[in-house]
């Protein structure tokens, strides 16, 4: 048997009460229907054959083999039989809600026999009259339950499922919350590590130079706070008095980005072709952050050299290609198994239905391209999701 939540005792009390009442005013129609007069006795085995029903949500087996007995016993002294079958349906019902069908098919079968014994023992009839009823009844109570049962159990499984695609949404959003920790954090301690790196160099020789790496340090600093603090609001999200969080960076604050990288060391050129346009905010981002991981990679690991950003419109398209001419073939320049950061832009890739190659050039440094569709149509050919994170 199934776990079941059991239904509120109050409830299942009230239908109880409610039931004895009825079968016992319906028993002073006892001696018109030719049956015996309820008496003290009856009385009490008509009440007996009701209450029970109360505990039928924790009993549903026990209270209706109880209820079975009162019936046999009531019925045998001569008392009206109909007076007992309210509990006893209901109870047949219950059992077949929560139990499986060979056994609600089995307490049918009893309760049709105890039928039998009052409709052909006690008081001989016909056994068409007697058999037919009991049958039909039994039936209906017992499919009607069993379709309770199976409501139950696809309500349980609907509920198991949207737990999981609960379960699996958060998971997924730790993994986006990942990428973009990853990509602010990485991007910042870099052009940190490496001006923190100057300033000690030239700090008794060049203070003025000193100085100015510092304060990229403190500026670089600061953004990189704000950027972990907008993330945070994220997770605060559901919070009304939370502040209104800054918008995710942009192909517009490009910019800002590659200043950022020029003055870590990394002389970076940008180009645009086509025409500039807004795009949808998903894409925007995926393109910013491609473009930051392949600009810190290079600031890490080219070593002296320069680099390059391009940035091309289409009309369904926007394909973004980062270059440099450092020291593309070092093998230290691809970690094992591709790096965090490199896996972080192909997800972010096949999320918005893209294409990215990650590779060194046959004439040396080191290159990224990136094409993402910009038109939900092109995105859903590509079967890509339409709705932005």
């Amino acid at each position: 048997m199934r776990p079941r939540t059991p239904r509120p005792l109050v409830v299942d009390t009230l239908i109880a009460v409610a039931m004895a009442v009825v079968a016992l005013l319906l028993g002073q129609e006892s001696r018109s229907q030719g049956w015996a007069e309820l008496d003290a006795r009856g009385h009490v085995l008509v009440a007996l054959a009701q209450l029970p029903v109360a505990l039928r949500g924790r009993w549903p087996l026990g209270v209706f083999a109880f209820l079975q007995v009162v019936t046999v016993v009531h019925d045998g002294l001569g008392y009206w039989p109909v007076l007992c079958t309210f509990g006893s349906m209901l109870a047949l019902y219950t059992v077949a809600s929560v139990c499986p069908v060979r056994v609600a098919v089995a307490c049918a079968v009893c309760m049709t026999a105890v039928w039998a014994y009052a409709g052909l023992v006690v008081r001989p009839s016909s056994p068409g009259s007697v058999l037919g009823p009991a049958l039909l009844y039994c039936t209906v109570l017992v499919w009607f339950g069993h379709l309770a049962r199976r409501s139950a159990e696809l309500t349980r499984r609907l509920r198991a499922e949207q737990a999981e695609q609960a379960r699996r949404a958060v998971a997924e959003e730790r993994g986006r919350i990942a990428r973009e920790l990853h990509d602010v954090v990485a991007h910042h301690m870099s052009v940190i590590s490496v001006h923190a790196g100057l300033a000690r160099f030239v700090f008794d020789s060049d203070p003025a130079k000193a100085r100015g790496a510092l304060g990229t340090i403190a500026d670089t600093s600061g953004e990189a706070l704000e950027e972990l603090r907008r993330m945070l609001q994220v997770l605060r999200e559901e919070d009304p008095e939370a502040p209104a969080r800054a918008p995710m960076p942009t192909l517009a604050r490009l910019g800002e980005l590659l200043d950022r990288v020029r003055a870590g060391g990394l002389p970076v050129d940008l180009a645009v072709e086509g025409t500039e346009r807004p795009l949808p905010p998903g894409v925007e981002l995926c393109a910013y952050r491609v473009v930051q991981e392949a600009l810190t990679n290079a600031l890490k690991h080219a070593g002296p050299a320069r680099a390059h950003v391009e940035l091309r419109y289409g009309t369904q398209e926007l394909a973004v290609r980062v270059t440099d001419d450092g020291e593309g073939t070092n093998p230290a320049r691809v970690p094992a198994g591709g790096g965090h950061g490199l896996i972080g832009m192909r997800e972010r890739a096949n999320l918005y239905g893209g294409t990215i190659s990650v590779g060194p050039r046959s004439e040396g440094g080191y290159e990224v391209r990136l094409t993402l569709p910009t038109s939900a149509a092109e995105r859903s050919r590509r079967g890509a999701p339409e709705a932005e994170r």
